[in-house]
């Protein structure tokens, strides 16, 4: 019986130190700690297309600040909102009404048997469907504006390749 044991080597990886982020170059490891939301840039270019006031988005971040999981919507308090937005609780009130009747929010009411009503839900599905029906023309635009700097450095410039397409068009 062959007792040969099965030795293997295990290689030692070189440690690298921890890479700092751009993130962190920005704004500070410090500050990055704390937390930080990952928002779609859509939602800034286009908040003029979506009818949002300056305090309608703002409101908004709060609530996506809250959201981690597309399935557990957030459900800060008002209390909380308006001490964070330095607002009053009716005038979140008010923000949030409006958002729910333009179609960006839905308040779900929030129990917890004994304990009575708890603070509302906010599902975020009207922003996020409102956000993916605008995302097609915004990327036409963004892909045009790229085919757009390729042609504007060629002979003709972009004027050539915009008659070239409108012929190819025809």
């Amino acid at each position: 019986m062959n007792t040969k044991t099965n030795t293997a080597k295990v290689l030692q990886m070189p440690t690298r130190e921890k890479t700092e982020r751009e993130s962190e170059k920005k704004w500070g490891q410090g500050v990055m700690d704390l937390g930080y939301s990952t928002i779609p840039s859509l939602i800034f270019k286009a908040q003029a297309r979506l009818g949002l006031s300056a305090v309608q988005l703002a409101l908004l971040m709060h609530l996506i600040d809250y959201w981690w999981k597309r399935a557990q919507m957030p459900f800060p308090s008002k209390a909380t909102l308006a001490e964070r937005m330095n607002l009053g609780p009716r005038q979140i009130q008010r923000y949030l009404t409006e958002l729910e009747d333009a179609g960006f929010i839905k308040r779900v009411e929030r129990y917890a048997g004994h304990k009575g009503q708890q603070s509302n839900e906010y599902n975020l599905i009207g922003l996020v469907k409102k956000l993916q029906k605008l995302e097609p023309e915004f990327r036409e635009v963004k892909e045009n504006a790229k085919e757009d700097a390729k042609s504007v450095v060629k002979r003709g410039g972009l004027a050539a390749a915009r008659a070239k397409k409108k012929a190819n068009d025809e």
